[in-house]
């Protein structure tokens, strides 16, 4: 990729409006996000008291994270560009679509809250475990960290298709709604194996309250290197140069 299309920002971007409104729509969006998928694992875990897995768990995760980000995808789309996602922040900076500044913005806006969501639903349910993301038994940390690149690889790929690709036209709800059902169809996939996050923030906010630690660095570095890895790729294969306008260090 053109280093060119990578740009900093100015540090006035801190105080811009623009980007202090984008930040909160981050915030705002990830606080719906979470609440309800973190949530339905809360109240399916009440209905079976804390039973074991079971297929029906799963279909539950999927769905309510699918729709959950559909949500929070289409109400700050207008406003942040409804990234709802560490992750995706990132692949959006590689491919030259973001500031590093505005980044680190919505960086801070997003894992704050993933946490908010998190104490929330902590204190609404009488103190229920906000669990953290695990691996399952049988699953080394490099299958973990494989499932997680390929998964958020096949999420930003969808992003930048459907959301950031100049040529995608207007296309209205069809973002969000493929944007949550490749997250949904994911967890289908990967659930079972180590939770299935894409999303450092949503593995953030749970491993905070819970203070649980354990092989939390591969839901940050497996998202990353899939996000990087699909912007670069459809950037250069499916943007190109003619048609991306580049950042200035300026522009927010």
């Amino acid at each position: 990729m053109a280093i060119y299309r990578i740009a900093i920002g100015s540090p006035r971007e801190a105080s811009n409006p623009a980007a202090i409104r984008a930040a909160f729509a981050e915030f705002f969006s990830m606080i719906i996000f979470v609440f309800a998928g973190q949530g339905s694992g809360m109240a399916y875990n009440k209905l079976t008291k804390n039973g074991g897995a079971t297929p029906e768990g799963l279909i539950v995760a999927s769905l309510s994270h699918a729709f959950g980000l559909f949500v929070a995808v289409s109400v700050g789309a207008n406003i942040s560009g409804g990234h709802v996602n560490p992750a995706v922040t990132f692949g959006a900076f590689i491919g030259g679509n973001i500031t590093f500044l505005r980044s680190i913005l919505y960086w801070i806006a997003q894992l704050l809250g993933s946490v908010v969501a998190c104490i929330l639903l902590n204190s609404c349910t009488g103190g229920m475990e906000t669990s953290a993301f695990a691996l399952s038994s049988g699953v080394s940390i490099w299958n973990a960290l494989v499932f997680e690149i390929v998964m958020t690889f096949g999420l930003v790929y969808t992003v930048y298709a459907t959301a950031i690709d100049p040529k995608k036209g207007n296309v209205g709800i069809v973002a969000p709604l493929a944007i949550g059902c490749i997250v949904g169809a994911n967890i289908l996939v990967g659930g079972v194996f180590d939770g299935a996050s894409m999303n450092p923030a949503v593995s953030f906010g749970p491993a905070v309250v819970s203070r649980t630690w354990t092989h939390h660095w591969i839901y940050w570095v497996g998202p990353f290197i899939g996000s990087a890895t699909a912007a670069i790729l459809y950037d250069n294969i499916f943007i190109g140069d003619d048609a991306h306008e580049p950042l200035s260090n300026s522009d927010f």
